[in-house]
């Protein structure tokens, strides 16, 4: 039943929305060079691994400046750190998950890094047109062609990236992928756009919907996702 429904609201979705597709994508064209769609590799259930698309919302090139911005992210608990800047002239130069030139003791540094979830505030990467689509959730309109392959679910946890994916191993994290990839889920009714949210409280969400989700609560989430749609906070 969950297949079928996805199946039929993907579809009838991206026929409905096809007219502010077509003003998504002029904008876009517009305002910044690059593509249109933007397609990461993510992990869905099971650690599957697909392509996630949405529009474009950031500058091109945005991911290899991820690290450069860790000290914005919200869900570092210890708070904005000075970067330590490696000064061994002999250090082995490595490439990172990201294609990005990096020392031996980033590499380290960032394993032994706390923090699993990146989201920034005001993220300077982002576009005045993804700034608009982010907040009204547009960007993820591509989406629903990823339901249509059978890579994710109207409803479900969120596909991770997999510098966030590979941190969650351990019996108890790894739960949260026992759920399918969706769209939209218990942590976005709940914590969207709020900025006091700390990684234990995401992940214990996605454990909860993984173990104890259900048709009915899947219709219950879909119908609270309307009025979360709009978010009050830049994240």
């Amino acid at each position: 039943m969950k297949r079928i429904i996805d199946i039929l609201a993907s579809l009838s979705g991206l026929i409905l929305l096809l007219p502010i597709i077509a003003i998504v994508i002029v904008a876009i064209k517009l305002e910044s060079k690059g593509p249109i769609f933007y397609g990461a590799i993510r992990a869905g259930k099971g650690y599957r691994l697909f392509k996630l698309l949405k529009f474009r919302t950031m500058y091109t090139g945005a991911d290899k400046s991820i690290q450069s911005l860790a000290h914005l992210n919200l869900y570092n608990e210890s708070g904005a750190k000075e970067k330590k800047v490696c000064t061994n002239a002999n250090c082995v130069k490595m490439i990172s998950p990201e294609g990005v030139l990096i020392c031996e003791h980033e590499v380290t540094s960032q394993a032994n890094s706390k923090s699993v979830f990146f989201k920034f505030k005001d993220d300077p990467r982002i576009t005045r047109v993804g700034k608009f689509l982010r907040n009204t959730s547009l960007d993820e309109i591509p989406q629903l062609i990823n339901i249509l392959r059978g890579e994710m679910s109207l409803v479900g946890n969120r596909p991770l990236p997999l510098y966030e994916a590979e941190k969650l191993t351990t019996d108890q994290a790894a739960l949260r992928f026992m759920a399918p990839a969706g769209i939209t889920g218990l942590w976005q009714v709940t914590k969207r756009g709020r900025g006091d949210m700390s990684e234990e409280e995401r992940i214990n969400l996605d454990k909860e919907y993984a173990l104890n989700g259900s048709f009915i609560k899947d219709v219950k989430l879909m119908i609270k996702t309307i009025p979360a749609l709009l978010q009050n906070e830049n994240v």
